[in-house]
């Protein structure tokens, strides 16, 4: 089983940046895509960000308009998500995850099902 812990939410103001970060341990050497998703109060969970690993691809939801930036370190592990310009509707819990093997299209980085293990999650709360 690959264990996940995210840490870096916490509650900062509209126009604050943030950098979350997800550690992952167990079986690392099988993961592929790693990604971001957010669970805003009362919603479902939405796509935020994806990167593969080997080529360092990124993927990211459109709405967020580059925003936000995915990056990840192989060697620890670990994907990041750096959030700048940050607004109240950005709060929400913030869920790392990781895809064992590759995804085999585009469509596949934004898929919650793709997705084989999740973290606790992170709360992010954006004051206006």
């Amino acid at each position: 089983q690959v264990r996940l812990v995210e840490s870096g939410g916490g509650l900062v103001r509209a126009g604050d940046s943030l950098r979350l970060s997800c550690a992952a341990s167990g079986p690392t050497f099988s993961i592929g895509p790693m990604g971001w998703f957010r669970q805003p109060p009362g919603k479902e969970r939405e796509f935020v960000a994806a990167i593969s690993r080997s080529s360092g691809s990124t993927y990211d939801a459109g709405s967020l308009k580059g925003r936000f930036t995915i990056s990840r370190d192989n060697a620890k592990n670990t994907v990041y998500l750096q959030m700048s310009s940050l607004k109240p509707e950005d709060t929400a819990v913030y869920f790392c995850a990781v895809k064992l093997g590759y995804c085999s299209s585009a469509g596949c980085y934004e898929q919650r099902n793709e997705y084989d293990f999740w973290g606790q999650g992170t709360q992010v709360t954006v004051s206006s």
